[in-house]
């Protein structure tokens, strides 16, 4: 089948199935704003969830269908449908999504993503968003705190208020550290020190942390990799272009005293927190060279 031809149908297949789940998603979600009773709001929210993990496992079976890439996965662990997660990523691709459904899907609770409170107004968008429970954030910029300085703090206490909801049940907060995609471009301009990173941003990972508290205790560090010198795009995926994704799953705990301190006020503890973050970048800049150097020893075809 022409590769046009395979994109073709595999992304008129996950339309399809877009559209079929999204209407019970986005009635669930409507009912939650109208029935405000908390009982029928975690039931309603089990079922969204439901709902979305089932969407995840067609997408896959449509990949496994039309296209042929391995998807590579190796963990060190085994993973928990009941345990909360915090993962933390290396981004190159629109297909490390897919690279991530693949690895976590009906493993560990349906990840979510920590959201600018501004998407939830995005017609149909915000709503599902709203109904799968992703928290949004409020975020002041440093002008803005210059001038109204009693807003500091605020923001936290915002997006613990947030994730309220996490308390009681298990959560997988995906973070991407680099804050973007990889691009040799950006990494020039940013004179990064990674032979195959970006700089990590700290910031994000602390602000999930202090909201969420030792419930994140659980580290899971994922280095996704690609035989292709560029990054394929998710067209090349769907058209079947990508021969193998390479999925590295490290789990690890976090240290204690990452949750003791103030990230925005304390230098002395932004420090530290920042150092433990380039640390674990560095590991990770060499397991991708690692993983590179196997992806070119291997065999055609394996």
């Amino acid at each position: 089948m022409p590769h046009w031809l395979t994109g073709t149908l595999t992304c008129l297949l996950i339309l399809l199935n877009t559209l079929v789940g999204i209407g019970p998603m986005l009635i669930l979600g409507i009912l939650k704003v109208l029935i405000p009773h908390t009982g029928f709001r975690r039931w309603s929210s089990r079922w969204v969830m439901w709902i979305a993990e089932t969407w995840a496992e067609i997408n896959k079976a449509i990949f496994r269908l039309m296209i042929p890439t391995v998807w590579d996965i190796r963990c060190d662990t085994t993973l928990r449908g009941d345990h909360s997660y915090l993962v933390v990523s290396n981004h190159q691709s629109w297909v490390d999504i897919p690279a991530l459904v693949q690895a976590f899907n009906r493993k560990t609770p349906y990840f979510k993503f920590f959201l600018k409170k501004e998407l939830i107004w995005v017609p149909f968008l915000g709503l599902a968003f709203w109904a799968l429970d992703y928290p949004f954030m409020k975020r002041y910029s440093k002008a803005h705190l210059a001038r109204h300085p009693e807003d500091r703090g605020k923001d936290l206490t915002i997006t613990r208020r947030a994730c309220e909801k996490f308390r009681d049940l298990p959560v997988t907060v995906v973070n991407f550290l680099e804050g973007t995609r990889f691009t040799p471009q950006k990494q020039q301009a940013q004179a990064s020190p990674y032979r195959h990173l970006l700089r990590p941003k700290s910031g994000g990972i602390a602000f999930v942390t202090a909201a969420l508290g030792e419930q994140m205790r659980s580290l899971l560090d994922v280095t996704i990799v690609y035989p292709q010198s560029q990054p394929p795009g998710f067209w090349a995926l769907v058209s079947g272009r990508v021969s193998r994704v390479v999925v590295d799953i490290r789990s690890c705990t976090l240290p204690v005293e990452l949750f003791s301190g103030n990230y925005s006020e304390d230098p002395v503890f932004r420090e530290h927190f920042q150092g433990w973050v380039n640390r674990l970048w560095s590991e990770k800049d060499e397991r991708i060279e690692q993983l590179r150097a196997e992806l070119d020893h291997r065999p055609l075809g394996n």
